[in-house]
């Protein structure tokens, strides 16, 4: 841990050099590695300026914070920058968990492949008995794929789809 220190129209402080280093050791404690951190305290007439820049190896972390009391001004540039700290090494994790999930392939659940598929009720018939022209134009002018009707002369159900070659097919149980 190495920090520097600049005062500006005032003296730092031993209370405020000893907060300094108690914080500092904490943001150690939570990145795992030492930081460089370089402090300004400057006073202004009524206001106390306190510059706080913390070198981690992912950049540089900056805080000004300017109040009434040096004292203030130094705990809200430390929660600033530990907020910062604390959302970059979130960030950092959720990037590596994302990898980590992408990498993995992904097998489909079992239980997906065991079920039946869906049974959907279709209208593609008429009750009324038709001839084979008369149910090919209706056949046609629906755009269907496939047609259930009565046909016309025995009354038995016929059903009338349409070919993967283009042509109509007919399938008439006699």
């Amino acid at each position: 841990m190495s920090i520097s220190y600049t005062a500006r129209h005032t003296r730092v402080t031993p209370e405020a050099e000893a907060y300094c280093e108690k914080q500092i050791k904490s943001l150690e404690k939570v990145l795992g590695y030492e930081l460089e951190a370089s402090l300004m305290l400057s006073v202004e007439k009524y206001r106390q300026k306190a510059e706080l820049n913390i070198k981690t190896k992912g950049g540089t972390v900056h805080a000004v914070v300017e109040t009434d009391d040096m004292h203030s001004s130094l705990v809200a540039a430390f929660d600033s920058v530990k907020k910062r700290i604390k959302k970059e090494k979130e960030k950092l994790r959720r990037r590596k968990r994302r990898k980590i999930r992408e990498a993995e392939p992904i097998a489909p659940p079992e239980e997906e492949e065991e079920r039946f598929p869906r049974v959907i009720r279709s209208t593609n018939y008429s009750f009324k008995p038709m001839t084979i022209d008369e149910a090919i134009l209706q056949f046609n002018s629906e755009k269907r794929d496939i047609y259930v009707f009565r046909k016309f002369e025995s009354e038995k159900w016929v059903v009338l789809y349409r070919r993967k070659d283009g042509n109509l097919g007919l399938i008439d149980p006699e």
